[in-house]
């Protein structure tokens, strides 16, 4: 199995990835400081989650820190920022799994 290239909390302001909402979730943004599993290990979890910032319309101009379901983010935003690497295989998993 291997290691979780993202499993140390980053800061606000240098998160693994950041996404942003897309149609009815515009004004969404979700900074991801930390994952739990590996790539590989997120793909076969329906119930994997990642400790996020999280700015939307109804925070004004603050954000909420707490865990989040992958599942509850990717169907809804597109990443803006993250390593090409990881992005590869969270595509290649999801267009596999279908399941995010």
């Amino acid at each position: 199995m291997p290691k979780n290239p993202c499993g140390v909390t980053r800061p606000v302001s240098n998160p693994y990835e950041i996404w942003v909402g897309v149609g009815k979730f515009e004004g969404w943004t979700w900074r991801v400081l930390k994952k739990y599993l590996s790539p590989e290990n997120e793909a076969k979890n329906p119930y994997a989650r990642w400790f996020c910032d999280v700015s939307s319309p109804f925070t004004y101009d603050s954000s909420d820190l707490g865990d989040a379901y992958i599942k509850d983010i990717t169907p809804y935003a597109r990443m803006i920022k993250g390593v090409p690497d990881l992005r590869k295989v969270m595509r290649d998993k999801v267009n596999k799994k279908n399941m995010f």
